[in-house]
């Protein structure tokens, strides 16, 4: 089989031990909770980064009808208990569902903006994990909608980012909730300044969204999820390609049109052919496709793995639900693992009620195998918003998952035998110095190359911008390089495992 070939390639060179992961929950100062009626079935989101560059990740969580917190990190050190405190100077919002952190106003500190049932914010980095409303000097229209995805890019010769909002049901709506399906909106800048939002019609209930560069040619396009669930008919996963007039790709452009309960996206070239693969959640199977030709998409078969479309414990076996899904080598062993955060959405009884979470670790052969139960993170709660991230410094990916109606959990990564590592870290002076848009690529010592792209979006209201982390497996040292937004490819540079590179546009340093 193509795939299975292809997947076995580009696997790691040493397996690691069995995966394992501690509670921590209890270092969080507060039980945070995804609270809310209806209009909260859906959100639920975390966002993941550094806001005072001590190399440890914060994180900002949605509350629902409670209030969204920021905890800030107070781990001592690599490998220690986790340590977190209440972080407070944010503003206070309520209705957020959840949040992407990126450097807005390019000021070299990471700004968060937050969706919320309600106006949107866009909160400002001031320093040291403080934020401040910036939207209204930017000119950004906060809107009064339901919104449920984002994603961001830079448009060539743009000082702004470019914001897409995914939004769900309009609540104004008299004869909704089904087919009543609001419009997403594009937030295109004119210098400093967000002019009106282009509306992005028509809207079939987005869940998530994200601009990526799909064909490595050097454009981001609109990737939109969207859940069947109210568009009920006529609507359909939406691919919006770029331009200064976005055009929605139909069949004529060989967008295969197919309509799903959309919820989550997540990328990740893992067949090893450079451009990104993905996994896309629902109310039902987990549809995992593989980038194949110039520009086009072909469906994993179903030994791959990762489609897990009904509960893997227990005896419930109505369909699953999957939200925040996303890849990442949590054994370090060179094979990008894969968590889905799932539950019901509420009380729904056409899907399974006790619905663990999935974590798939990747094997030799290309396939995933379900670890979540070994791993101590097969929770029953209605988990929504989760990302993998390295909390305390060790080189270990840990979890944090926000659920519905329940505490949010946290997880240290305690694998034994885990293979090497190292993080990269792109930046460039100016606007984006963040780079969105760029990709990292990693050259093995057999000459084999992975590749990773620099993206603001997806997952389900949950966001990161971290480090982009790599395990080795058993091998000590690669080469890396970035290719910057705009298509300039820097040069091949030795790095060693074990640390975290900057790489700057003509300069490198590493840190850790």
């Amino acid at each position: 089989m193509r795939w299975l070939l292809i997947l076995a390639l580009s696997a790691g060179p040493a397996q690691a031990g069995e995966v394992r992961f501690i509670d921590e929950s209890a270092a969080l100062p507060v039980a945070q909770v995804y609270s809310g009626g209806w209009e909260h079935f859906v959100g639920g989101g975390v966002a993941v980064f550094d806001c005072n560059d001590d190399g440890l990740p914060e994180i900002y969580a949605a509350g629902g009808t409670e209030p969204a917190r920021l905890f800030l990190n107070r781990t001592a050190g690599p490998g220690g208990p986790f340590a977190f405190a209440s972080g407070e100077e944010i503003p206070a919002l309520t209705g957020v569902t959840g949040a992407y952190p990126l450097d807005i106003d390019n000021d070299g500190l990471l700004d968060l903006a937050v969706l919320r049932v309600g106006p949107n914010r866009l909160l400002m980095g001031q320093g040291d994990c403080r934020f401040a409303d910036g939207g209204a000097a930017l000119g950004f229209d906060a809107g009064d909608r339901w919104s449920t995805a984002f994603s961001a890019t830079w448009e060539p010769g743009q000082v702004l980012p470019t914001l897409a909002i995914g939004n769900y049901v309009d609540r104004t709506n008299p004869d909704g909730p089904f087919e009543a399906c609001d419009v997403n909106e594009l937030h295109r800048p004119e210098g400093a300044h967000y002019t009106d939002p282009l509306l992005l019609e028509p809207g079939y209930c987005a869940l998530s969204m994200l601009f990526s560069d799909w064909t490595r040619g050097g454009r981001a396009d609109l990737r939109i999820s969207n859940d069947r669930q109210y568009y009920v008919r006529e609507g359909a996963e939406q691919m919006w390609r770029m331009g200064p007039v976005p055009r929605l790709l139909t069949e004529a452009d060989g967008w295969k049109r197919f309509s799903i309960w959309g919820m989550g996206i997540a990328s990740r070239d893992i067949t090893g052919d450079g451009r990104p693969d993905l996994v896309l959640t629902s109310m039902a199977d987990q549809l995992t496709l593989l980038s194949e030709g110039e520009d086009g998409y072909v469906m994993a078969p179903y030994s791959i793995g990762t489609f897990a479309q009904r509960p893997h414990v227990g005896s419930d076996g109505r369909p699953s639900t999957g939200w925040t899904a996303q890849f990442g080598d949590v054994n370090n062993d060179g094979l990008d693992d894969l968590f889905i955060a799932k539950g019901n959405v509420d009380q729904m009884p056409s899907n399974a009620i006790n619905d663990p979470n999935n974590l798939l670790i990747r094997q030799p052969d290309g396939r995933f195998a379900e670890r979540s139960v070994e791993a101590g993170v097969a929770t029953m709660e209605r988990a929504r918003g989760a990302a993998l991230a390295d909390f305390d410094g060790d080189g270990l990916l840990d979890l944090v998952v926000l659920n519905r109606r329940a505490p949010m959990e946290l997880y240290r990564n305690a694998t034994e035998g885990a293979g090497r590592w190292l993080a990269v870290v792109p930046r460039q002076a100016g606007a984006n110095g963040f780079v969105i848009g760029a990709w990292i690529e990693l050259r093995w010592p057999d000459g084999r190359i992975t590749a990773r792209e620099v993206t603001s979006g997806g997952g389900h209201v949950s966001g990161r911008n971290l480090p982009e982390h790599f395990g080795l497996g058993d091998v000590g040292r690669v080469d890396i390089r970035v290719i910057w937004p705009g298509g300039q490819v820097g040069d091949w540079q030795p790095a060693e495992a074990g640390r975290t590179w900057q790489i700057r546009r003509e300069t490198r340093e590493h840190k850790g």
